[in-house]
């Protein structure tokens, strides 16, 4: 079997050592050789020598376009093995009429969303956010059942707003709770959402019925602000919305006005615009947490990128 030619390309070039850790490099090395510098500019004169010999290309956050000159400049390139979510955005015309091998890491990227997301359903069950506001107010001792007499994951109702790959994945992780899953998305058959276990409805019901609605739609059109001051104003009272998708799938202003209430909480990982004006009221309002993006893979998850990578490349190399 004759090795492949391996070049990396991501910005910045250290962010190879974060995804390949030395485990991932010594099986990278059985079936490859690698181009021992990280390109971070596929454009630079520095990078012909490498895409002129490269027959798979690693693409990481920050990699260049793949333009019609940085193909025509890697005539033996073949495959395509991107860490992050989604390589197409980073195709030229070229790239796309080229027949080769594309892959990504969408659902290795996907796993930690999901799991902060059961995290966060179940903490919203507990009705933790408002409960350890009121601890705080306090600081004295609270009576559980006078003070959250509907907290608990017992049947809970719980609506997730897409099924997508990340919606499929917590999707899973909630299956051994004592849930009602409620699902809503327009591509969902009525046999997927059989064999998910879930419930399949339209958003307006979901957003009615469901005590923790959790967003996991993509960003495109037809989406956007979908979670508007209308469907915002179904949510049950003490209800709470997650967002680790996309901010731009909510209304923000709309949030904002629902929020001021008092009668919902937000739990927002991303958020339209990402970051927040330092004096946007998302960050004082005291039933609201914010997190800074970090659903998605970040320290040692990143390894997790890399393995996926590295077995494309090992299935590549079998071909």
């Amino acid at each position: 079997m004759e090795p492949l030619d391996v070049v990396l390309t991501m910005r910045p070039a250290a962010l190879a050592d974060r995804l390949l850790d030395d485990a991932a490099r010594r099986r990278l090395a059985a079936v490859a050789n690698v181009w021992p510098q990280v390109l971070e500019d596929l454009a630079a004169p520095e990078a012909a020598t490498a895409l002129e010999r490269c027959d798979v290309l690693v693409t990481g956050w920050g990699a260049g376009f793949l333009t019609d000159a940085v193909m025509a400049a890697a005539p033996r390139l073949r495959a395509v093995v991107h860490t992050g979510g989604s390589a197409t955005g980073l195709l030229g015309p070229a790239a796309r009429e080229r027949r080769m091998t594309l892959t990504d890491a969408r659902a290795a990227n996907g796993r930690p969303v999901a799991e902060l997301s059961l995290a966060l359903i179940l903490l919203a069950g507990k009705q933790a956010l408002p409960s350890a506001r009121l601890y705080a107010e306090r600081r004295a001792f609270i009576d559980r059942e006078q003070a959250f007499p509907q907290a608990g994951n017992h049947g809970r109702r719980v609506g997730l707003v897409g099924a997508s790959c990340i919606g499929r994945q917590t999707i899973e992780l909630l299956r051994p709770f004592d849930l009602v899953v409620s699902v809503s998305d327009p591509y969902l058959t009525d046999d997927d959402a059989h064999r998910l276990g879930v419930r399949k409805v339209e958003l307006d019901e979901l957003m009615a019925t469901s005590t923790v609605v959790s967003v996991h739609a993509p960003d495109i059109p037809e989406t956007r602000q979908m979670i508007d001051a209308r469907r915002l104003a179904l949510l049950p009272d003490g209800a709470t919305l997650i967002n680790t998708a996309r901010g731009a799938l909510v209304d923000t202003d709309a949030l904002v006005a629902e929020l001021s209430t008092g009668r919902i909480d937000a739990v927002l990982d991303v958020t339209e615009p990402e970051p927040l004006p330092a004096d946007h009221p998302l960050w004082s309002l005291p039933n609201v947490l914010l997190t800074p993006h970090v659903a998605g893979s970040m320290g040692n998850e990143l390894s997790r990128l890399g393995d996926s990578a590295v077995a494309e490349i090992e299935a590549l190399a079998r071909r």
